[in-house]
């Protein structure tokens, strides 16, 4: 099998969803280094890496979706919610111009009482405030989706909304697992699979960016996870490659209803070497220093190309995640790994990308 599969890869043909699931279970270790290396050498320098630093500002923890494995949300008239004030925004985005950061992640629950058009004038805004300072990621796929449900607008109405406000990019984020029997379990008043596809395919269409996630380590089966990649794949073939990039992080377990243990990080550097392998069609592939710390450096020698510094993130520091603003540290480590970090422009994964000489290689 695993000579099949490296004929395969080495041909950049793609390979199979059993083959994807072959590799997790049963490839060797160095085998799925080797085979997540050569994709990623395909599009990167072998011994570079990028990164920029970043703050995830969590604007409102009022949420009515009810998420099993959520340890941020709170139901409204909780003694203990909030919605910051555009003051309060502006201030958490100044501390993180005070550590080098470059790029604003904007991500919240679902409040029932917020239309779209509240937060195009709010993220219009702070956007005006920091004209050429900072970059902007406003709402993710899943927040967009509720936010026209409540405003009673159609996805093609809000995306235009949105990009006509001067929003560029509405992350994949809220994907968690892309599997309805997933979803089911865990938050059936969120969205079906293709209910998101059709949301983010609107998103793209309206001119802004998108990207891809997915979290893995909750009790997800392996058949769970592949048809997430094998509906993610599709997707970017659909979507000519508009996905510039896949974001894989784990399942913070504390203070939440569904709980469980931490993933090891022996299996999510698996999962990351399997989804640079099957998704050959994505550039990018980002590691999560915000779930793993320093562990998530050695995704570079699973098919990893890109990390995130971040500043704060109140959804998995919640949950357990633990933040540090030690950034030379983590870079040492990164050069320890025998990769040199490159910092990039916050949108510097948009845009084509020139696959390197394979003869190089």
């Amino acid at each position: 099998m695993i000579d099949a599969i490296r004929t395969k890869v080495r041909a950049h043909e793609s390979i199979s969803r059993e083959e994807a699931g072959w590799l997790y279970g049963v490839a060797e270790d160095a085998d799925l280094r080797e085979l997540a290396t050569f994709v990623r050498n395909r599009y990167h320098a072998p011994n570079a890496a990028t990164y920029l630093v970043m703050a995830i500002v969590n604007y409102t923890n009022v949420c009515v979706a009810k998420c099993d494995y959520c340890s941020f949300y709170r139901l409204p008239n909780a003694k203990d919610t909030y919605l910051l004030s555009t003051e309060q925004v502006c201030q958490q985005i100044d501390v993180m111009l005070g550590l080098g950061g470059t790029l604003v992640s904007f991500n919240g629950g679902f409040h029932p009482k917020l239309r779209i058009t509240d937060y195009a004038k709010l993220f219009g805004e702070i956007r005006e405030k920091y004209k050429g300072k900072v970059d902007f990621f406003e709402f993710t796929v899943a927040e967009f989706m509720f936010y026209c449900k409540v405003s009673k607008v159609s996805y093609d109405e809000g995306a235009r909304i949105l990009a006509e406000s001067g929003t560029r990019w509405i992350t994949g984020g809220g994907a968690e697992i892309l599997d309805d029997r997933f979803r089911k379990r865990h938050s059936p008043l969120k969205y079906k699979v293709e209910d998101y596809y059709t949301a983010q395919k609107a998103i793209l269409d309206a001119g802004m960016g998108s990207t891809a996630t997915m979290v893995i380590g909750f009790d997800e089966s392996l058949d769970e996870r592949l048809s997430h990649l094998e509906r993610l794949r599709t997707f970017q073939t659909e979507s000519n490659g508009a996905l510039p990039s896949f974001l894989c992080w784990t399942y913070m377990p504390y203070n939440n209803e569904l709980g469980g243990s931490e993933i090891d990080s022996a299996s999510y550097l698996r999962w990351l070497a399997v989804s640079r392998i099957y998704l050959d069609n994505i550039p990018h592939i980002r590691t999560s220093v915000l779930t793993k710390n320093e562990d998530a450096l050695l995704g570079l020698h699973y098919g990893a190309d890109d990390f995130d510094l971040p500043t704060e993130d109140l959804v998995t520091t919640k949950a357990g995640a633990r933040i540090s603003h030690e950034f030379d540290t983590i870079l040492a480590s990164c050069r320890a790994q025998g990769f040199e970090p490159q910092h990039r422009e916050p949108f510097g994964l948009r845009g084509e990308v020139t696959l390197v000489d394979l003869e190089a290689v």
